[in-house]
Parts: C-alpha cells; structure tokens; sequence
C-alpha cells in the first residue's frame, strides 16, 4: 500500500511538472502559432502581430484552432494573456530555445508536434498552406 501512495505521489507530482508547460493543455484542442523575440521591437515579433491583424488573416487563424504564444524577452503570454514565470520558463524550456537568442517562429501542430521552426520573419499565409495540408485539417 505504501508504494502504491508513493506511486501516485510521484505520478501527481510529475503531472504537475508538465503541466507547467503550457503546450501540454494546448495538445489535441489547438495549434500554437509560437514567436520568440528577444525584445518587443523585433521585426519578426511586430511584423506578425501587424499580419494577424489584418481582418483575414485574423479569420483563417481563427478557422484553424490556432493560438499564438509571444515569448519576449523571456516572458510568455497566451493570446495577449501573461504566462506565470513557472509557465513562460517551461515553454521555453520545452521548445529547447534560449531566452535571447534570434528571433523564431514555430507552428506546434494539435498532436504536439513542431510543424514549422524557422528565423525570421513568416507569411501567415504560408503557415494557413501548411497546416491546410495536414491530415487532421484535411478531417476537420
């Protein structure tokens, strides 16, 4: 009975530790559109969110279960939301991206998995023909 209890303690307490990762929820349910900026005047950072506004393109992310995850300067936020320091750390982490490196963008598909890593500036229009192409899509 007792490594039952330590079973399952260690089990919540490993559960907890993912759940730190903010991907984890977003599995299944959505896709991450991820950009990483050292600052909030990177190009790459301010031209995204300058694309996204635009009222179409806006519609196709909406369309696609897409979310989009900031990292600037080492601080997340989800859709506009501030990540808690635990939650901005861990995706961070899961991505395997420092803090203050260049700026990336990554697509993370509802499966978990990294679609699109590049540098640099993205065409949200390229990404809506990437993830048009994907069999999950395809079934929606």
């Amino acid at each position: 009975m007792k490594n039952l209890i330590t079973a399952l303690a260690l089990g919540a307490s490993l559960a907890h530790a993912s759940d730190a990762n903010p991907l984890v929820a977003e599995r299944w349910q959505s896709r991450p559109l991820i950009v990483i900026a050292p600052d909030a005047r990177d190009a790459t950072l301010v031209d995204l969110r300058t694309a996204l506004a635009k009222p179409v393109n806006r519609e196709a992310f909406v369309e696609r279960e897409m979310v989009l995850y900031e990292i600037v300067g080492g601080r997340a936020s989800r859709n506009g939301q501030p990540l808690s320091n635990e939650a901005s750390a861990a995706l961070l982490k899961a991505l395997r991206h420092p803090a203050d490196a260049q700026a990336r963008v990554l697509l993370v598909g509802k499966d978990g998995g990294i679609k699109v890593d590049q540098p640099g500036p993205v065409d949200p229009q390229a990404l809506f023909s990437t993830i048009d192409r994907m069999p999950m899509r395809q079934g929606e």
